[in-house]
């Protein structure tokens, strides 16, 4: 009798470790889902405000955490490329940066102004760079002369401008030859 009561008290310990690895590998799943769902939700919002298809530059979007409510400073990225492109960001192309997002509706303390805000305090991961080139590249096929032509001069001479801010004496030497060879390489991803 004691042997069967140990069998079937074993059998029920083992079936209750079983359900609990089930649960647990279940809710595990079910987590994964989520939060593929999440993700998959989450490139659905850039392809409509980014207007593109491309995975990879979705994904670099995805997990460099940008939101879809900080797109406004995804723009302002050659303006933050610039600035740093000599190493350190001067007063007035802080003061550059900051009045440009301004301009474009971004309110101090948005998830925007944050996001911005840290980008010119510390530079940011260079694959930033590389997934706006992406996002550029992916984005020309599908607009117009006209819209390509506005993109390339209102980003450009934004950019030109922050570099311009720090000034030169009696602007010579205005803008470095750091600055002027970013200038160059955001030109090219226009091309």
């Amino acid at each position: 009798m004691k042997y069967t009561e140990n069998v079937k008290g074993l059998k029920a310990k083992a079936r209750a470790l079983e359900d609990s690895f089930f649960a647990e590998e279940n809710a595990r799943i079910l987590q994964e889902l989520r939060e593929a769902a999440a993700r998959e939700e989450k490139k659905k919002e850039f392809r409509e405000y980014l207007n593109i298809e491309s995975e990879e530059v979705l994904d670099a979007l995805i997990d460099l955490d940008v939101e879809p409510e900080t797109l406004v400073a995804f723009t302002l990225v050659p303006l933050v490329e610039v600035a740093w492109a000599d190493g350190e960001i001067q007063p007035k192309e802080r003061e550059a940066i900051i009045k440009a997002a301004m301009e474009r509706g971004v309110e101090d303390g948005s998830p925007t102004c944050t996001l911005l805000r840290n980008w010119l305090q510390t530079p940011p991961d260079p694959v930033l760079l590389e997934t706006w080139r992406g996002y550029i590249e992916e984005l020309m096929p599908s607009i117009g002369e006209r819209a390509k032509d506005h993109l390339k001069s209102s980003s450009i001479g934004r950019a030109r401008a922050v570099a311009e801010a720090a000034g030169g004496f009696l602007g010579i030497g205005s803008i470095s030859a750091a600055e002027k060879k970013m200038l160059e390489e955001l030109e090219w991803a226009f091309e």
